[in-house]
């Protein structure tokens, strides 16, 4: 081999689309100048502006190894593809620059500087390395990059690398700094991703020898293990959600083979399918290789004819289906395995016309469930439910507690939906089923199916939760089911032709802050929120607890303290009106801008089109007033300025320099910057862009009238002594869901959705007005949007930490948070609404005769001094925001 030439490994490559590498002559675009520099180790001072086109996780090379310790908290690594419009490279986000991927800042779509970063080649492969971005500048409020205006095929931008790195442009779906092949979907562990996932196959015609296939009451009465036993004719029951296993057989780490999912040795992912025959039912697990090629084409209801498998004992620690109503004896001592790395699987799909009826395979049976008959079902009873979606929350993100491996998150959404049954809908708890298409797609509007779903208590109604073997299907997936000939179903379609399609659609909901079973009437310790435990946590915890939080993790804790400060603040009354500074755009950073392709409203369907099963015709907290309702001699200031509001820790000493220097020392004055506008009080992190609607914005009348707050007759003594005041942004965009509407599904449901791994060019097809009765665009909750919120301080009992939470109270029995609340009569004072957390009576329309916030305020001095037990709601919102509600108060006696 011939030795490099000096300065070759500073030299540009390209790889064009034919992937052939090219020299290129001189610089002249961003990328360009950064890989023409002679120096493996390159900083700007200035920074290169780039676009980010994808973030991709996957684990890190010393956590798959598993040769020395790790942080559960830092397992993975981050591959970022940027492009200057004219040239796209992949390179290693440094792990330092982790967090700017946890809270969502750094997303595909937005634009970046980047200010350091260093070339890495592989010392012991040749043409192989990496560019690893070591120090950038992220704007979190920053939209859509220039670079990626106008664009529509990703496809037409070439590679450039350095010389020596020729091989890593050409194939761009491969870890860089791991020997895995695979990588892990951005927000959880359930669900597939990359094109390594093959699509459902098209099973040509087969000529079948039944003749020696084995009954599964044979594979139950073998001895040890079986391999490459008589052939087997089955039937799809049952079908899990994609789920890690722990090791796999092999134990020397240099023997790894390249799985996806991995975990703490070789990696391995696996699928649980139950499959049955004339005799009864088994559990069959497909392996590592096998789900990536089958997973997708083993639907329900498909049939197997399955050679050359190994049959095993079977696991017991794991979840199963209740199977009880399909009739079937279930053999629960062995499995059927089908992976490559013990014996070559022979699996084919047997077309449905190729099936004849003496086979004797079992139908696909189901348990529908109406709403009615809810109540009268126990915990944990299995059913499956069909409903018309009318609510659909944003997707959140929960920590799995107890696993010691790599940190890892589920993903869920809270939706209602109504069944004709009753006047109450289904309450469902959705978690991520390894059907992203499906899960991220769920909006008002269309025929919702659930299998498997399990029966929690609520607080006055049930609700159901999804379990491992739950399986969605919305409108455009219901084709071909076996549950559409089912009686339960075709009732429930006779029952939507009744309907009005603008009637449905004025009622319907997407997004905002939804939590539920609402915390019961009396605390103990520990409380168990149904199956989330609500933790009781010391003051002084809060502040790690927030900085903890990852991007729409949700927590629920409870502190014990005092309420010592209470301002109302009004919202504006139509989100749908423009911004008070049209100069401003709206907002900036959060979930749906992430990818700029899908924040844009696109085409909507009609209503009709939306289902497929059957057919319808159709200021500051705190402040020196005193103990009552403040003074209005107070002034506030009209004219807009240019303000941006940011999180942030008022300490002691931050308050004596503020003293010294003669300032206002108010904990609840947010700093300032000298950027934004004055909206960016609520508007921050609006993420909603063209043809999208507004976030509520605060009352342009209430700056005119006198200020709405109380204070605590010893606050301004204590706010004094407290060490750290956490203070929050009020009432965030987000936290409010908004009316559907279907020019506005595309926007909504990003807004409301986790952003995509990928940044994906926008819908050029422009949208379509919405059909009568859809309502005002953005409106809030039908016929009872709060018409403001109140801003509370919290002191901790100890009296040195004190936080800053919203309440938003319920006043409208549209409002989908009235669902499930007990409706117990109270008094309407302060204290009784924050424990209640709705005013009383609940209405639709809003009750005229409900109390205002001067009257509400003005019981306020129940507050003075009262031991509190505080219930508070956390969700990290992007950014540097951070979403801290008030649900609950406790009187503690």
């Amino acid at each position: 081999m011939e030795s490099a030439p000096a300065g070759a490994a500073s030299s540009l490559s390209t790889i064009n689309n034919n992937n052939r590498v090219s020299d290129f002559p001189a610089p002249e675009t961003t990328l360009e100048q950064l890989f023409s520099s002679r120096s493996l180790k390159v900083t700007v001072d200035d920074g290169v502006p780039v676009a980010v086109i994808s973030v991709q996780r996957y684990l890190s090379e010393k956590v798959f190894c598993n040769d020395q310790p790790h942080d559960p908290h830092d397992s993975y690594t981050y591959d970022v593809t940027v492009t200057d419009g004219v040239w796209r490279t992949r390179g290693v986000l440094h792990r330092s620059l982790n967090r700017l991927v946890h809270c969502n800042t750094l997303r595909p779509g937005v634009q970046i500087r980047i200010t350091g970063c260093s070339f890495v080649y592989n010392e012991q492969r040749l043409g192989q390395g990496h560019i690893c971005i070591e120090k950038v500048q992220c704007d979190a409020g920053a939209r859509s990059s220039p670079f990626l205006d106008g664009l529509k095929d990703l496809g037409c931008l070439s590679v450039l690398t350095k010389h020596g790195m020729e091989n890593v442009g050409v194939r761009d779906d491969f870890p860089l700094k791991t020997s895995s092949k695979h990588y892990l979907p951005l927000w959880n562990n359930e669900d597939p991703e990359g094109e390594q996932w093959l699509p459902p196959r098209t099973t040509p015609d087969l000529v079948l020898d039944v003749s020696s296939v084995t009954l599964l009451c044979d594979l139950e009465s073998s001895l040890g293990y079986a391999r490459g036993g008589p052939p087997l004719l089955v039937r799809v029951i049952h079908k899990s959600r994609l789920r890690y296993y722990g090791k796999c057989d092999i134990v020397d780490a240099k023997k790894k083979a390249d799985y996806p999912y991995h975990a703490v040795l070789p990696p391995c992912v696996q699928a649980y399918l139950e499959v049955a025959d004339q005799s009864g039912a088994m559990s069959l697990v497909l392996w590592s290789e096998l789900c990536l090629d089958w997973y997708h084409s083993l639907h329900v209801g498909a049939v197997l004819y399955i050679h050359k498998y190994t049959v095993k004992d079977s696991y017991a620690n794991r979840s199963r289906p209740q199977m009880e109503h399909h009739c079937l004896r279930v053999f629960r001592s062995k499995e059927i395995s089908l992976n490559r790395r013990s014996t070559a699987p022979v699996l084919s799909v047997v077309p449905q016309k190729n099936l004849p009826v003496q086979w004797g395979l079992p139908d696909v049976a189901y348990r529908f469930t109406c709403r009615s008959e809810l109540e009268n079902l126990a915990p944990n009873t299995a059913c499956d439910v069909i409903g018309l979606v009318t609510f659909v929350g944003r997707v959140q993100r929960i920590r799995c507690q107890g696993d010691k491996g790599p940190e890892k998150f589920w993903t869920y959404r809270w939706v209602h939906a109504l069944d004709g049954s009753s006047q109450r809908p289904f309450i469902l708890e959705i978690f991520s089923c390894s059907q992203p298409d499906v899960f991220h797609a769920i909006c008002p509007m269309t025929y919702l199916v659930c299998t498997q779903m399990r029966v929690c208590p609520g607080a006055s109604a049930p609700f159901l939760t999804s379990s491992c073997e739950t399986q969605i299907f919305i409108t455009g997936h219901h084709r071909g089911q076996p549950y559409v000939s089912d009686p339960r179903v075709k009732e429930f379609i006779r029952w939507t032709k009744t309907l009005k399609d603008g009637a449905v659609l004025d009622k319907t909901l997407v997004g905002g802050h939804y939590c539920y079973p609402p915390a019961p009437p009396v605390f103990t310790q520990p409380l168990h929120n149904g199956s989330v435990p609500v933790v009781l946590v010391a003051a002084s915890d809060l502040k790690g607890a927030l900085e903890s939080l990852r991007y729409r993790e949700h927590k629920r804790l409870a502190v014990q303290g005092l309420i010592t400060a209470v301002r109302y603040v009004r919202l504006h009354p139509d989100p749908s009106e423009p911004n008070p500074d049209p100069s401003e755009p709206s907002g900036g950073e959060g979930s749906g801008e992430a990818s700029a392709g899908t924040s844009r409203a696109s085409t909507a369907t009609s209503a009709s089109e939306h289902r497929d099963v059957g057919h319808t015709k159709n200021g500051t907290g705190g402040g020196t007033a005193p103990s009552g309702v403040a003074s209005p001699s107070i002034t506030r200031r009209t004219t807009p300025k240019k303000r941006s509001f940011h999180r942030f820790y008022l300490t002691r000493a931050k308050m004596r320099t503020k003293r010294l220097a003669g300032g206002p020392v108010s904990p609840d004055t947010p700093e300032v910057s000298s950027s934004g506008s004055d909206s960016d009080l609520l508007d921050a992190g609006s993420t909603l862009q063209e043809g999208s609607v507004e976030p509520p914005l605060p009352d342009p009348a209430a700056e005119q009238s006198p200020p709405l707050r109380w204070e605590s007759r010893d606050w301004s003594r204590q706010r004094g002594e407290v060490s750290t005041h956490l203070c929050g942004e009020g009432l965030q965009p987000d936290t409010l869901a908004r009316r559907f509407s279907l020019e506005e599904r595309s926007a909504l449901l990003a807004w409301s959705g986790l952003p995509s791994s990928h940044w994906t060019p926008p819908d050029p097809q422009p949208g379509r007005t919405a059909p009568p009765g859809a309502g005002a665009p953005g409106a809030g909750v039908p016929g009872g949007r709060p018409p403001g919120y109140y801003h509370t301080t919290i002191l901790g009992i100890n009296q040195q930490v004190a936080l800053d939470a919203a309440f938003c109270p319920v006043v409208s029995s549209a409002d989908p948070r009235a669902e499930g609340l007990p409706l117990d009569p109270h008094g309407n004072s302060l204290l009784s609404l924050l424990s209640a957390g709705f005013l009383c009576p609940l209405g639709d329309p809003v009750t005229p005769d409900l109390p205002s916030p001067e009257e509400v305020l003005q019981t306020a001095g129940e507050l003075e001094g009262a031991h509190l037990l505080c219930v508070l709601d956390l969700c990290h919102l992007g950014g540097d925001r951070v979403e801290v509600l008030l649900s609950k108060v406790y009187r503690v006696t």
